[in-house]
């Protein structure tokens, strides 16, 4: 993407006035994205998002600047500009200059497997599949008013260069489907959603059942749409697996990265090596594993990704740490540097991150509710890191009772706190399963997994609308 000495001369440019290293991150993104509602296209979309930042560290702050113009003379002034930046917030010129170090005979140069590249399939094959989708869920019931599919195909060119010698060259796929269904009696309306993703080329496509993924989709719509409201108050809530595991990710997975434990703005800031959840939880952030949704061979800032275990046996083993956040809190990074593209200054953000599995049965947790609520498939919500408060939507929920799935009720919503509902949780199955998702954060949004088996909370507060 840039030479040696431009890369070179650009760094000397941005550390001339101090600092204590520069780093440049360059990406070429091209993106794919076709939108079906009601079987028809609504719009098909290829683009290129392209650019360069320019990050200066000193001490525990940071200047960042960016620019879509990565010509010579663009990027020499904007490592000026940046210089003239850092000179300003110093009390006076430093007497030591910077050293970059570019001399590393090898360079890092990473790239996915693809199999079947998106360039190599027609356009009107992927909408044969998605129209696939959107016929299942109107055969399933007349009571589905409306279908919305979207594909989605991203493969972005990284180059990531430090001063400290850092020169890192990465080729990143990835390709998702979602299949959404509405079903509508009167003023009443349900959804349901399908979103399968992987880090991979097309060949995740010709993987997919569209037709289950249609009638799935319209199964949960409808039936959320005969449902009576869910009762609210205080009671046990079994959390099924796959995207049941966002409720970790939001309630505690935030809370550990080095963001806010850096400043002591997270719950979990004082907690490392004391116990934060329940001796059956154990819980890890892998960034390696082969062909899934938030994997990366090395993360925005250059560094290996690795797999770091957050939870084990309910004590808090590690933070997720960027390079910032690491000379903040006094620790190296954990390879956790996101960002959603070169317009984001890096920080520390999730890739894959899961509760692990545990010995019980959904069989054996199920039986052994008296009664409850079974959230079968997790919304959206909010959260606060800080405090651990969260707020969570469930699309697809039913009651336990005597120790069996019983009728199904809409409107329910999970209320608490991530450091409670830890130490809360009773039973945590063996059927793992993961799903797929963005994160947003301060460096914008970025494609994470979450995951978990089935886990039992002995009780969370339930709001409903009865």
């Amino acid at each position: 993407m840039l030479d040696k000495q431009l890369v070179y001369d650009v760094l000397t440019a941005a550390l001339a006035t101090g600092g204590d290293l520069a780093e440049i991150f360059m990406e070429n993104t091209a993106k794919n994205n076709i939108v079906m509602t009601n079987g028809q296209i609504e719009k098909a979309n290829w683009g290129i998002d392209y650019g360069l930042g320019l990050r200066i560290i000193l001490g525990t702050n940071a200047i960042y600047a960016y620019t879509n113009n990565t010509s010579r003379d663009s990027l020499l002034k904007l490592a000026k500009d940046s210089a003239q930046a850092v000179k300003a917030s110093l009390k006076e010129d430093p007497t030591i200059k910077s050293v970059i170090v570019l001399d590393r005979s090898e360079r890092a140069v990473f790239a996915d497997t693809v199999q079947i590249p998106v360039k190599d399939v027609a356009k009107s094959d992927i909408v044969d599949r998605l129209r696939i989708a959107s016929q299942a869920a109107y055969a399933y019931d007349p009571l589905v008013t409306q279908t919305s599919n979207t594909f989605l195909s991203v493969v972005q060119d990284v180059l990531i260069v430090n001063s400290n010698g850092v020169w890192a060259e990465d080729r990143r796929a990835r390709t998702r489907v979602v299949v959404t269904s509405v079903a509508s009696e009167g003023n009443e309306k349900q959804t349901g959603t399908e979103s399968p993703g992987t880090k991979g080329g097309i060949e995740f496509l010709n993987s997919l059942d569209m037709e289950k993924m249609g009638r799935d989709s319209a199964r949960v719509a409808v039936t959320m749409l005969k449902a009576d409201l869910c009762p609210s108050g205080r009671m046990p809530v079994i959390i099924d697996n796959a995207f049941g595991g966002v409720i970790f990710h939001e309630a505690c997975g935030h809370s550990l990265e080095a963001t806010g434990v850096a400043k002591g703005a997270s719950v979990f800031a004082d907690k490392l090596g004391k116990a934060i959840a329940s001796p059956i939880v154990n819980a890890v952030d892998d960034g390696t594993l082969t062909g899934e949704w938030g994997t990366l061979n090395v993360d925005d800032e250059g560094a290996t990704t690795r797999r770091n275990v957050l939870i084990e046996d309910g004590v808090l083993k590690s933070f997720l740490v960027d390079y910032l956040g690491g000379l903040r809190m006094g620790t190296p990074s954990t390879g956790s540097g996101r960002r959603e593209s070169y317009r984001f200054a890096p920080t520390s953000r999730m890739t894959n991150t899961y509760i692990l599995p545990g010995k019980d049965t959904p069989e054996e947790i199920i039986a052994d509710t008296e009664y409850g609520l079974y959230a079968k498939q997790m919304g959206g919500g909010s959260v606060s890191p800080a405090e651990g408060d969260f707020n969570f939507a469930v699309l697809e929920a039913y009651i336990v009772r005597d120790g069996k799935i019983a009728e199904p009720v809409r409107g329910a919503t999970l209320i608490g706190k991530g450091h409670e509902v830890l130490m809360d949780i009773d039973k945590v199955g063996n059927n793992f399963e993961a799903a797929q998702g963005n994160c947003g954060s301060l460096s914008g949004s970025v494609p994470t997994n979450v995951g978990q088996p089935m886990v039992r909370v002995k009780e969370m507060i339930v709001g409903g609308r009865k």
